[in-house]
């Protein structure tokens, strides 16, 4: 099942919560603690994104920092492969590669370990590892762009970024460096 039925995308969205003005006034924020503590939906999501990914011969699952970290660690323990999850600054303990990113008013910086994927970024065969990065909602793309670009400067490929929910007005999956596939789109 490589996309998602509307009975199965119905229940996923019917589970995430409105939140009106959060953080601040004007925005509709999209709560998906609500998701994850409705184990209807949550199973749903999870099965569907490993049907997706299973023939895919993914080597890897990157979460990014915080809520990526829950998807990715589940479905990477479903398609029986590892996760690593990509934190923000100053968050990791060993060597690490940094990707700054722009924000509305200044930067921020995510990181991985140097050898996330292995040695150069390669998997036991030798080539470049294959990597699903996941997080729960793409907007303006900056964390998940730079994301892609430091699992391509440790030398593995990003062979899709998986979102739970896109937020299309805001236009986040252009100039993208690897396919982009989100579960459910927000005009």
């Amino acid at each position: 099942m490589k996309t998602l039925s509307t009975q199965d995308k119905q229940i996923i969205l019917d589970s995430i919560r409105d939140i009106p003005d959060f953080p601040k006034p004007g925005i509709i924020f999209k709560d998906i603690t609500t998701l994850l503590s409705n184990a209807k939906a949550f199973d749903t999501l999870m099965t569907h994104l490993e049907n997706r990914y299973k023939t895919y011969g993914l080597d890897y699952v990157a979460g990014i920092d915080a809520r990526g970290f829950i998807f990715g660690s589940i479905l990477a323990d479903r398609l029986g492969v590892g996760f690593v999850p990509v934190r923000k600054k100053g968050k990791l303990p060993y060597t690490t590669v940094a990707e700054k990113y722009s924000l509305e008013y200044g930067f921020d910086e995510v990181e991985i370990h140097i050898d996330a994927f292995g040695e150069n970024g390669c998997c036991s065969t030798g080539k470049p590892a294959k990597v699903l990065l996941i997080d729960d909602l793409i907007a303006t793309g900056g964390t998940a762009k730079a994301a892609t670009n430091l699992i391509d400067k440790v030398g593995a490929k990003c062979v899709e970024a998986c979102f739970i929910m896109e937020l299309d007005f805001l236009k986040g999956r252009e100039d993208f460096n690897a396919p982009v596939y989100s579960v459910l789109h927000v005009d």
